[in-house]
């Protein structure tokens, strides 16, 4: 297989797309998913605000995407420190008149047991909560026709989300953990979408499973013979490469095909069926002011509170 029949933008279908004059924030695209993503909506075009906690990988991968000929830069925030995350919106609102697509990426599985200065556990504080307060934090900056990229994940399908004690530590492994995190980001993205509609803005909330890599984070925390999951593979298989699993990012920030599509999950560039609880209209919305009491800050779009 040639070298470019592997790119995101091509297993994305959108090496036709301009993305010209569009400002870009991937979140956690120092490596992985996040960079391959930045990589390629560089490559159509697109001013590219790369993410992440790692200095020399965020010059790094500024210096990629200069090469392909983005206007890129880096701004360094840790995800589990509620100052950073409102220092990298404050960044980004400076740097850009508009924001056009924010791909938010970042994330990954931890150790579970362990805290946040918000007393709040880890992985769903930087996986859920920052996303959340990022995104509250960027509305003001979000231009007319720009979209919400969210990656969740497969693992919300077996995920359980206690809403009356969402900083829950006590007895959490890390893989139960990390999959009521990407339920709390399904749901996230889709009260999104309908509270934008409420609102009249003209933006659009999408989320997605990026796929098994194999080698990944995922993969090796997979509880053998991971039989919970398993049925849902054949809708989901395992992706190819880091670039491969990209490639959802990718369509949802930039097709044409997806315009005006607003509050659905995807995987393989696909629109997907999520399970039951990540479409519960009821705890979607408990989460989203459940999440705005933890962080301490007024509920975002709370003119929508009669959906």
């Amino acid at each position: 297989m040639l070298e470019n029949e592997k790119a995101p933008k091509v297993k994305a279908d959108v090496e036709d797309v301009d993305m010209s004059g569009k400002n870009v924030l991937v979140t956690g695209s120092t490596s992985g998913l996040g960079r391959e993503a930045a990589l390629a909506m560089g490559r159509l075009g697109a001013d590219v605000i790369v993410h992440g906690r790692k200095q020399a990988a965020g010059e790094e991968t500024v210096a990629a995407l200069e090469e392909v000929g983005s206007d890129a830069q880096f701004i360094s925030a840790d995800f589990a420190v509620v100052d950073e995350v409102s220092a990298l919106a404050e960044s980004v609102a400076d740097a850009v008149d508009e924001l056009d697509v924010l791909c938010n990426n970042a994330g990954g599985l931890f150790e579970a047991n362990e805290t946040t200065e918000l007393g709040v556990e880890k992985t769903f504080h930087i996986n859920h909560l920052s996303p959340y307060q990022l995104t509250a934090e960027l509305l003001p900056t979000l231009g007319s026709g720009a979209r919400v990229v969210t990656t969740s994940s497969i693992g919300h399908r077996i995920a359980t989300l206690n809403l009356d004690n969402l900083a829950e530590v006590t007895g959490l492994s890390d893989w139960a953990a990390y999959c009521r995190s990407k339920l709390a980001n399904l749901q996230f993205s889709n009260e999104l979408a309908r509270r934008f509609v409420a609102t009249g803005r003209d933006v659009t909330a999408n989320s997605l499973h990026p796929g098994i890599i194999p080698g990944s984070e995922f993969s090796r925390a997979l509880p053998g013979p991971a039989q919970q999951i398993g049925k849902f593979i054949g809708e989901f298989p395992m992706t190819d490469s880091v670039e491969d699993g990209a490639a959802t990012i990718v369509y949802l920030a930039a097709s044409e095909d997806v315009k005006g599509i607003t509050g659905e999950y995807f995987a393989r560039c696909k629109e997907r069926r999520p399970a039951p609880q990540a479409t519960d209209i009821d705890a979607q919305r408990e989460l989203w002011g459940r999440s705005a009491e933890l962080l301490d800050i007024e509920e975002p779009l709370a003119d929508a509170v009669e959906l």
